[in-house]
């Protein structure tokens, strides 16, 4: 068992969180949520050890191994995927090369009954209880493995690590923390570049493999199955659910229309006697009475209501104007990097009012094809925008174009038009613009907070296209279920590139499936999309077993 003992951190006096305390225990997956500066990341890391509290500590056995997975990773190195990966096993190989190094020694050492000799036996035997205590492990096969499941092929285990994405990198990273076997897993957006699959074989690995996890995630559906108990970060304090998300979201909800009766009540008491005190303040024959009650108002503690909820918020799209019964048309589109084919003889037809999703693994063409229908790389074949279309365009360096001397607050309201004028600051709010930060100039916020800002400079524009590239990837699932909301009532047409199964689910009404150099389309939602490719997974499996 790992426990947090009073536990607080604080930044410039300011307390994040305080007296924080819980146990952790196998088996246990805790979701851990809570609005985004509420101190997720930094309790985690004070879990894993990269962070020091101001106060309290973190109780381990001697022996349990932590292995946490940041949002931000490791600088590039010099050595293959395969190698990088094996270092999982690292300090049971310097167990075993200790071992051999003693055991070598006590071969060639003749000095039997001095105390260098006895200490050196004494050595061997500690050290090799602790190496054959091991479960024999066959390294290459669980790297392989491990690998391949989380997206990797074959081909790639000779490849130097810096060739590949952050996204893979890291992939990379998380499979040296599975292999590790550690009793508690700390995840931190663990599915922001996973593509579905790797999510799904992700899922099982951590139900079906794993010990303790704690995990923080946007992704609902992931941390529904996954997950069997739920911590809230909230002004300060945590509140320990010993349920999945949904049912916390339920007791949540009851909770916070507990603690605002209370509040309420409380409201009601302070203004009677406030009330008291004004009306006979000054009377002498009421003077006692009158400071019994000044007193009792100053030993009352406030009840404090948690976060307000503005999920309520309802944005909208501007009307789309009308464009042509086929937006996008591709005929015989083939896309190569040198050698590589990343699809070839594509053909494909989008019509009005669609709302299309692009699904695949990593790497198999779905940004690519987004970039070309954009015009902004070269390509055999032909793309065909439809008549009077009016394109709306995310993509990761959407949040670049952004002007930088700008605060949040004029970028926003420049563009505004009609009564959403009035609502500037409630919008910017939704998207976790609140109090000075809308003050802030462009040039200055994170990568994340630039991105927001342009979703939501792209809710404002007039578009019968909208094409969004990974839209979700720094969205809370607040602000995610806000512009799922606005997107459903979206009366243009919609191409979607997502791995967000929830996002997804509800709102795209095809698929097409990006893989083997080739695009399929899948005339269902996202749902049945997977339950079918289950099934298909499932009889392969089956044809293998009986070969």
């Amino acid at each position: 068992m790992i426990s947090v003992d009073a536990v607080a951190v604080e930044f410039n006096g300011a307390a994040l969180f305080s007296n924080v305390s819980f146990n952790i225990n196998e088996n246990d997956r805790i979701a851990l949520m809570g609005k985004n500066g509420a101190g997720k990341s930094t309790l985690l890391k004070v879990i894993a050890g990269a962070s020091k509290p101001t106060r309290g500590k973190i109780s381990a056995p001697k022996d349990a191994v932590i292995a946490y997975l940041p949002q931000h990773l490791l600088a590039d190195d010099n050595c293959t995927v395969f190698e990088e990966a094996s270092k999982a096993f690292a300090s049971i190989l310097d167990m075993k090369a200790q071992m051999d190094a003693l055991n070598a020694q006590l071969k060639t050492r003749t000095d039997y009954d001095s105390d260098d000799y006895y200490k050196l036996i004494e050595q061997v035997s500690e050290v090799g209880e602790k190496y054959y205590s091991i479960e024999e492990i066959n390294f290459d096969a669980e790297v392989e493995k491990t690998l391949k499941g989380l997206g990797f092929a074959r081909a790639d285990f000779t490849r130097p690590t810096t060739e590949f994405s952050g996204g893979w990198r890291m992939r990379i990273e998380l499979a040296k923390i599975l292999l590790q076997k550690p009793d508690l897993i700390l995840l931190d957006e663990p599915t922001n570049h996973l593509d579905i699959e790797s999510i799904q074989w992700l899922e099982d690995f951590l139900v079906n493999n794993a010990k303790a996890v704690i995990v923080i995630s946007h992704d609902k559906t992931f941390v529904d199955s996954i997950t069997n108990r739920t911590i809230e970060v909230t002004m300060g304090r945590i509140y320990d659910y010993k349920v999945n998300y949904s049912q916390y979201l339920q007791l949540r909800q009851e909770r916070r229309e507990q603690q605002q009766k209370q509040f309420e009540d409380q409201q009601k008491e302070i203004a009677d006697i406030q009330g008291f005190i004004d009306r006979f303040k000054g009377t002498y024959s009421k003077t006692l009475q009158v400071q019994s009650r000044v007193k009792m108002l100053e030993k009352i503690e406030i009840i404090e209501v948690d976060e307000v909820d503005t999920s309520a918020l309802n944005l909208k799209f501007p009307p789309a104007p009308r464009s042509g019964n086929y937006p996008v048309i591709v005929e015989e589109m083939t896309k190569k990097y040198g050698d590589h084919t990343v699809f070839q003889d594509v053909s494909l037809t989008i019509n009005r009012g669609e709302k299309i999703a692009f699904v695949g693994k990593n790497g198999e063409g779905k940004s690519t094809l987004v970039k070309a229908i954009m015009g902004e790389l070269d390509f055999e074949g032909k793309v065909q925008l439809g008549h009077n279309s009016m394109i709306g365009y995310f993509a990761q360096n959407q949040a670049s174009l952004l002007e930088g001397e700008l605060t949040v607050f004029q970028t926003i309201d420049e563009i505004a038009i009609g009564d959403v004028r009035t609502r500037v600051k409630d919008l910017l709010g939704a998207f976790m613009f609140g109090g000075d930060t809308v003050e802030k100039k462009v040039k200055v916020l994170s990568g994340g907070e630039k991105t927001r800002l342009a979703m939501i400079k792209l809710l404002l524009q007039p578009v019968n296209l909208l094409i969004l590239d990974e839209p979700t990837n720094h969205l809370d699932i607040k602000t995610k279920d806000i512009l799922k909301d606005a997107l459903k009532a979206f009366d243009g047409t919609l191409i979607l590139v997502s791995h967000d199964r929830d996002f997804l689910d509800g709102l795209a009404t095809k698929v097409f499936e990006f893989g083997t150099k080739r695009i399929r389309e899948h005339f269902e939602d996202i749902n049945g999309f997977l339950r079918n490719k289950k099934m298909e997974n499932l009889r392969e499996i089956e044809r293998h077993t009986a070969k």
